[in-house]
């Protein structure tokens, strides 16, 4: 049986069980998820099972567990250990979703729902693959590892801890990766780079309690008035970061690197159009694909303070918060970078008011030479199944474990994504596109195979 009669017979019963998994609420922001959480690594170990994989273990961390599983059938040949995430991200705002979030629907195409495409259907993919290899030809033709945590949507904290720990379990000749997307529908692409990324948390207070505007406004700090003016000093007018020091380690683009840049061939009006802009934003001098694939970015990602109910409250209010998040490239280091950022906001906090800074999250950029033979057979796994073969590309997105697992297990990673950029992860309305669920489960068999 060819293996595209092979997965067309068992389509439904597939698309069915990864919905199984995809109504499970794994959220790993919030702790009142922590019992989906597990009940997330229980339903994928005992799928892992049923697939064939042996020595299946749900490992504990100091927080979410990793689920572990191998098949080390094939001595002389490489070992190729998977790696991918269950946890997915808060849904907020609930109302903007068309159906509910962890109740999947199927609609023109399209399975939607939270972690449908990041990353619960792209590691679903890799699972179907390798229980179809097994089933069709009783082996596999490499070794095989799969390391599956449940923290990537916060960063991956506990997991570096966990490679260093499990090294020697870990081992292996290439890290597989899917959680990254196409170019566009049809033409497939392996990222070279990602970004990295670092967060923090600002509060600003005043008074020591909110204050009414007619007795007071105009006399007395407003919070929300300071955090405004601190967040605006951060970008000047060209949209570049104004934090001394922010782009030291930033690499200059290149004149090859900007015709690798140009082959993906991004049309800027069809980007901002699909997005209902009327222009596009960012770092003077740099293209959208330059901007999102090799700059760094600092981000706004929650302003709030005061009153926010319906109607109007004349309140001056004690206290104002906001999240920020940075993209890091190229050498930058994100523990300097919110160091920096932090002293820029204390040499401008206004008078009256009070600042504290939380920093969160620290993970460095990744990057790999795309001439490496492994991923030149990615890139051709593609072609045999897509048509055309993968482009090599640079993600302006962060997976923060990316440079542990280069460095810690010294081995390469190949990032095989099958999303597609307007799938809306991390927004409402998360889908994945079943044309690239069926190719991917065919990708994935070619590349095992070619190895």
């Amino acid at each position: 049986m060819s293996y595209e009669t092979y997965f067309s017979t068992r389509r439904e019963e597939q698309l069915e069980e990864l919905m199984q998994w995809l109504r499970i609420p794994s959220i790993s922001a919030i702790s009142a998820h922590a019992g989906d959480i597990q009940s997330a690594a229980s339903w994928l170990a005992d799928t892992l099972r049923r697939a064939g994989l042996e020595n299946v273990e749900i490992m504990p961390t100091a927080g979410h567990p990793v689920v572990y599983a191998d098949y080390i059938h094939a001595p002389g040949k490489p070992t190729v250990l998977v790696y991918g995430h269950y946890d997915v991200q808060p849904v907020d705002p609930l109302n903007l979703w068309q159906s509910p979030p962890f109740e999947p629907e199927i609609r023109e195409g399209k399975l939607y729902a939270r972690g449908a495409t990041d990353d619960k259907g792209q590691v679903f993919l890799h699972i179907k693959a390798i229980e179809a290899i097994l089933r069709e030809e009783g082996t596999l033709p490499v070794n095989l590892k799969l390391c599956l945590e449940g923290e990537e949507e916060i960063g991956s904290p506990h997991l570096p801890a966990f490679l260093e720990t499990h090294k020697d379990k870990l081992d292996c000749d290439a890290v597989l990766v899917s959680d990254t997307s196409l170019l566009e529908r049809g033409r497939p692409a392996i990222c070279t780079g990602l970004r990295g990324l670092c967060s923090m948390e600002v509060a600003v207070r005043t008074a020591n309690t909110d204050l009414h505007s007619g007795t007071y406004g105009g006399a007395v700090p407003n919070a929300l008035h300071a955090l405004v003016e601190l967040l605006a000093s951060l970008h000047d007018a060209d949209g570049r970061v104004t934090v001394d020091g922010f782009y030291e380690g930033v690499p200059e683009l290149s004149p090859l690197m900007r015709e690798e840049f140009a082959k993906q061939g991004v049309d800027e009006d069809k980007i901002r159009a699909g997005l209902g802009l009327d222009a596009l934003y960012g770092e003077k001098g740099y293209t959208f694909v330059e901007r999102v694939g090799a700059r760094p970015t600092l981000e706004l990602n929650g302003v709030y303070g005061g009153f926010q109910g319906e109607g109007t409250k004349t309140v001056i209010p004690k206290e104002a918060h906001a999240k920020i998040t940075c993209r890091l490239v190229g050498d930058q280091d994100p523990q300097k970078t919110l160091d920096r950022i932090e002293k820029h906001l204390n040499d401008r906090v206004p008078s009256g008011a009070r600042l504290t800074v939380k920093q969160i999250e620290r993970a460095f950029a990744f990057n790999i030479d795309p001439s490496h033979p492994i991923l030149q057979k990615a890139a051709d796994a593609y072609g045999r199944v897509y048509g055309t073969r993968a482009l090599f590309t640079k993600d302006g997105g962060s997976i923060p474990i990316m440079a542990a697992f280069s460095r810690v297990l010294a081995a390469p990673v190949v990032l095989m994504g099958f999303g597609l950029d307007d799938e809306n992860l991390h927004a409402p309305n998360e889908h994945f596109n079943l044309e690239n669920f069926d190719k991917g489960l065919l990708t994935v068999v070619e590349f095992l195979k070619s190895l």
